[in-house]
């Protein structure tokens, strides 16, 4: 018999790098998730990733057992890795921290539509654009 699902939770951790630290300890603790078995388990699967953000969708058992599986790294993550940029505009609107190109845009749509909720690449770009125009980064189109 399938196990029944107590929840799901999502948490944007340091590949490589976990720590029980917030925010990992009270979510997973709250639930009854053995962290640190957690913890080494998100770390040993990411370790080739280390400096990214990689995503981790958690799910916990009623009887405190667990899976998880690792997503990539948020749109604005790889924009910001892709034109080598520190960190977003805080006005968005009128400060322009960046530009990217319509082939760079291109290849985050096209890594990046596992997770989007489409399976065109026009569509994917277009959401990228959004997140894009959000950070003051312009797209080439």
């Amino acid at each position: 018999m399938a196990k029944k699902i107590k929840t799901i939770i999502k948490l944007n951790l340091p590949a490589g790098e976990a720590t029980p630290a917030p925010p990992v300890g009270p979510a997973l603790g709250q639930h009854g998730v053995p962290i640190m078995e957690f913890i080494k388990e998100y770390n040993a699967k990411t370790v080739k990733l280390k400096g990214q953000v990689i995503p981790a969708v958690i799910t916990v058992f009623e009887d405190r057992s667990f899976t998880f599986i690792t997503k990539l790294p948020p749109v604005a993550a790889m924009i910001k890795k892709k034109i080598s940029l520190q960190k977003a505009s805080g006005k968005p609107n009128t400060e322009k921290v960046g530009k990217l190109s319509k082939s760079q845009l291109e290849e985050i749509a096209k890594e990046k539509l596992n997770d989007l909720n489409t399976d065109s690449v026009a569509q994917a770009m277009k959401i990228i654009t959004g997140t894009a125009r959000s950070m003051g980064v312009d797209t080439e189109s």
